[in-house]
């Protein structure tokens, strides 16, 4: 039986609702099963991805809910998944093809059975001799999950416990000197590893790219490894479950320099936010909805997030893979993100309002211009953040990661400064260059007084005219709604610069009531997050607020 096939003909007829990167996924499939390519270097053999399909099936039972000690009977979704990875074989090797699967999927649509499933079979019925299965996660007791399933699947068949042993730490299988076990990232090592196969569950709670890395690199010396990573999406934003959705995406729909045949993306999710409040919608990214996943217990929490603003985002990402932010942060996903850029020659020979954030050595320095163009209503901003190198060259020791830094430096986002603290002449020379090589000239130049000694005095020097902000609820109440207001309807233009959507995302706003009358201010949706880029814009946006009328007039 091909059930790949049959998944997508169950998609052509609607029967199975899927989303456009699942339909495209099993669209480019098929078609490479019935009509290959020229020269292709691999062949499709349903029968040996139907083995592991019916291994699956034979010998474990479902160890929890309505179904505990049923009989684990995969759902047509899951049939083909399977068959895909291991029915794809290399015509010159007969390995596999597909080495990578990534899973995104609402919750409780049975991500944790299937992979401890799919882990006793690469123990079992892969042919592997001294096969390491780890299941890994963020934390420890993440990582357990899908290892304690595996032990409770063991539990329930005599014929599993009879070859195998459960010892202290792992699930040890003697025939083969091969074993499963639980491991995490905060774990003090990993060395000498060898992994056949690794999970990652739930690695949209991933900061750092650390436990990917080493696991993907302790799979060198292995024929056909596998790695299998799970999530729905998460509330961790701009860093390594972003950069991996987004490079999965684009080979889910086989964006040109993105034909990636070793990697099977299966992304569940909506393809459009406004389809959380459709039930017909539902289950593209909830497959086997009604079966595996509750319809009835999905429409309350569908339910509560329409009367419960706080619980909306929790529905959104959780149960339909639509990217959001934290319940208290001051913009939702969709309204801090905006792609739209502009090139430069359009931006040159304007008018500007100029902001800045300084810090010392842990916060970003921001460096901001605010631009407004003749008969147009958007606002334009270009931006240049410094950090000092030391300060990434630390987290990196550590092993931590607040932000993918070094990446942002190479694509010309952030300056490194080699200082032990941000070098501010390196600010000033920013504002000189836009003015002498773009004619982009800011009226005012808003800042903090804070850190502020040498580098306001040197700026006037240069002729800018500067201007203290006085931060704070009374000085932001109003520029800071405004500003919400043009972001959420995309007026504000910021060159995609993915270190301000961050800064934008981990915006929170902390609200006073006093006498009827609300004020508020930006704080951090979490501590180790940071907002120096979207205050550095408020800054330049409460100049504009305090000068619109002096400021227009040379717009015009």
């Amino acid at each position: 039986m091909n059930w790949v096939r049959e998944y997508l003909e169950a998609i052509r007829s609607g029967y199975e609702v899927v989303g456009r990167k699942i339909r495209t996924v099993y669209e480019r499939e098929c078609s490479w099963m019935e009509n290959p390519p020229e020269n292709f270097p691999y062949y499709f053999d349903e029968k040996h991805g139907e083995r592991h399909i019916e291994f699956i099936e034979t010998f474990f039972k479902h160890s929890k809910g309505k179904y505990a000690r049923r009989p684990l009977l995969l759902e047509l979704f899951q049939k083909a998944k399977i068959q895909l990875v291991f029915g794809w074989r290399e015509k010159e090797t007969d390995f596999r093809r597909i080495r990578e699967v990534i899973d995104i999927r609402g919750r409780k649509c049975g991500k944790t059975t299937e992979t401890a499933g799919i882990e006793w079979d690469m123990l079992l019925n892969d042919g592997e001799s001294g096969a390491e299965i780890y299941c890994t996660a963020n934390k420890k007791d993440q990582a357990r999950l899908i290892f304690d399933e595996a032990v409770n699947m063991r539990s329930q068949s005599p014929a599993l416990a009879a070859v195998t042993q459960k010892r202290q730490s792992d699930i040890y299988f003697p025939a083969t000197f091969s074993f499963i076990k639980a491991l995490a990232a905060d774990t003090k090592t990993m060395d000498g590893l060898n992994a056949h196969f690794f999970c990652q569950d739930e690695f949209h709670e991933a900061r750092t790219r650390k436990i990917y890395d080493v696991m993907k690199q302790s799979q060198s010396a292995r024929e056909q490894p596998l790695a299998w990573l799970i999530s729905t999406n998460g509330f961790v934003r701009e860093q390594f479950f972003d950069e991996t959705y987004t490079y999965a995406s684009s080979v889910a729909l086989w964006e040109e320099g993105f034909h990636d045949y070793r990697l099977l993306p299966l992304i569940y999710e909506l393809d459009e936010r406004e389809e959380w409040t459709k039930p017909e919608c539902w289950a593209k990214a909830n497959p086997g909805l009604g079966k595996i996943k509750s319809v009835k217990t999905l429409a309350e929490n569908v339910e509560k997030a329409k009367r419960d603003p706080g619980f909306l985002p929790t529905v959104l990402t959780k149960d339909f893979n639509i990217p959001e932010n934290s319940a208290d942060s001051w913009l939702t996903y969709e309204q801090a993100v905006n792609e739209k850029a502009v090139p430069m020659e359009q931006l040159m020979h304007s008018y500007a309002i100029g902001g800045c954030d300084l810090s010392a050595t842990t916060d970003l320095t921001c460096a901001t211009l605010l631009i407004k163009k003749p008969d147009d209503e958007n606002f334009y901003v270009l931006q240049q953040y410094f950090l000092p190198k030391k300060r990434v060259e630390e987290l990196s020791l550590l092993g931590r990661s607040e932000a993918p830094y070094a990446l942002w430096a190479q694509q010309g986002w952030l300056t490194l400064c080699d200082t032990a603290t941000i070098d501010f002449n390196l600010v000033t020379e920013w504002f000189v260059k836009m003015v002498s090589e773009y004619d982009i000239r800011p009226l005012w130049v808003c800042y903090d007084a804070a850190l502020s000694g040498y580098w306001a005095p040197q700026m006037e020097e240069y002729g800018f005219d500067m201007e203290r902000i006085r931060q704070g609820p009374f000085t932001w109440t109003y520029p800071m709604k405004e500003l919400g207001g043009a972001l959420a309807d995309h007026k504000v233009v910021y060159q995609n610069n993915p270190i301000l959507r961050w800064c934008l995302i981990n915006t929170a706003k902390k609200s006073t009531n006093k006498d009827g009358i609300e004020s508020i201010q930006p704080v951090k949706c979490a501590s180790n997050r940071r907002i120096d880029g979207m205050v550095s814009l408020l800054n330049a946006w409460t100049g504009y607020h305090k000068h619109i009328d002096e400021f227009l007039p040379y717009v015009r």
